[in-house]
């Protein structure tokens, strides 16, 4: 996939993950489709769906760390304590909607419960975040959708000048 090697980052969001209540099954296999797709993994970690915490990591994640591309996990639903999408969009300076809409159209092929989905994606500086639900299934299926699009995206985020040729 890629020319030159771009640095990734998984985040999961699970209050119960978090302290050990539960074992994260979605990040350690989104883990495995990004660096099979060539990407390095140079952040991973399990932290409450707690807006100010999600804010200060992908924060951190963005502009210390200077990860090409973060992957949420969790957060994305109607539930009270999902705030994923919120601290997301505090983080970014300008939203991608194409790959959200994508990741929620694959989803509705194979259930209707995918209208639930809040999941966005976006761009701070030259890092490009996405929401993806909780669920390993659902994580599996949304990063399926638009992975084969994500080297163009950050190439392009990163200043790639070259036409976009159809």
């Amino acid at each position: 996939m890629n020319q030159v090697p771009y640095i990734c980052g998984v985040l999961t969001l699970s209050d119960k993950g978090s302290r050990g209540e539960r074992q994260d099954t979605a990040g350690p296999l989104l883990k495995e489709m990004l660096v099979a797709q060539g990407f390095t993994l140079a952040a991973y970690k399990i932290i409450p769906d707690c807006e100010e915490l999600i804010v200060s990591t992908l924060m951190e994640w963005a502009d210390k760390k200077q990860l090409d591309l973060i992957v949420t996990t969790g957060g994305t639903g109607v539930s009270p304590s999902d705030h994923t999408p919120e601290a997301t969009r505090r983080v970014i300076e300008r939203e991608v909607p194409g790959l959200g809409e994508a990741m929620r159209q694959a989803s509705l092929a194979k259930t209707v419960q995918a209208v639930w989905s809040r999941g966005i994606a976006g761009i701070r500086g030259q890092c490009l975040i996405i929401n993806l639900p909780g669920s390993e299934r659902a994580a599996k299926e949304n990063l399926h959708a638009v992975l084969s699009a994500l080297e163009h995206g950050i190439r392009k985020i990163k200043g790639d000048a070259t036409d976009c040729g159809g």
